[in-house]
């Protein structure tokens, strides 16, 4: 096992081999992040990568696999150039052996995450689309709502089995409910597609597959719909200010501050 400093260090040079290294590190596991989140900063000539709990456990050369991901967001534009070693000329590797296995580790994440979150209304609307498009075979995921976003409408989550929908669709058509379900459980089966440093989602396959489900086209318009009527009665939204009543504002004034020594 590497010990953690070393973690990124050889994660690095695995990624860009004709590159000297010259830079401090810090690696820290926390509870911060959610289920097997992570991150990266690099300031000042240090790299700082954080690390959900979870990682402490898995094996070092799956995380090398994550390591390379975040630095190929730090380091990629930098090192973009072609290097040179004493024979010919060499392009650093975008899709590493450690990025292919720490993807197929995240792929699988979804096996190992407990389902402990499910909303009933969502969980109505995932029986339906499993049992219309996907014979029964999709293994329920955590369905919970988010916030009232009229941006972020609905998410699937890979590290946490997770189908997020906005909750302006809480009073919304069923067949509004269903297609946001079906569009998300669609993530959970394909999956993603990674090719040269980047992550695929909406394959070609995938949006066959989503123009599968009938009406497509109306059952946006309502959606947009929905958007647009959500904006309005947000901005109907009286603000409320606060005034103290009379009892209040007389009990102020007569306050003295030698009662508190």
């Amino acid at each position: 096992m590497i010990s953690s400093p070393d973690l990124i260090q050889e994660s690095f040079q695995r990624l860009f081999p004709y590159k000297t290294f010259t830079y401090f590190t810090e690696l820290e596991y926390n509870r911060r992040l959610s289920p097997f989140n992570a991150n990266i900063k690099f300031y000042q000539n240090k790299i700082s990568i954080n690390l959900n709990l979870e990682w402490k456990t898995i094996d070092d050369e799956i995380k090398i696999g994550l390591m390379q991901t975040l630095l190929l967001k730090v380091f990629k534009k930098k090192y973009q150039t072609i290097h040179q070693n004493k024979q010919n000329k060499k392009q650093f590797n975008q899709n590493t052996p450690n990025i292919k296995l720490y993807h197929h580790f995240v792929k699988n994440i979804p096996i190992l995450t407990p389902k402990t979150k499910i909303d009933p209304q969502l969980e109505d609307a995932f029986l339906r689309v499993n049992r219309q498009f996907f014979s029964n075979k999709m293994e329920k995921p955590n369905l919970t709502w988010g916030t009232d976003s009229r941006r972020k409408l609905a998410s699937y989550n890979f590290h946490q089995d997770t189908v997020t929908i906005s909750t302006i669709f809480q009073t919304s058509d069923q067949i509004v409910l269903d297609y946001l379900m079906y569009h998300e459980l669609l993530h959970k089966q394909h999956q993603f597609k990674h090719k040269n440093g980047r992550s695929f989602y909406h394959t070609p396959q995938f949006k066959f597959d989503e123009r599968q489900f009938p009406n497509q086209k109306e059952i946006e318009t309502k959606i947009n719909h929905i958007i647009r009527n959500s904006k309005r009665n947000n901005r109907k939204k009286p603000t409320t200010k606060y005034t103290p009543n009379k009892k209040v504002n007389n009990f102020l004034k007569n306050l003295k501050l030698d009662n508190f020594f």
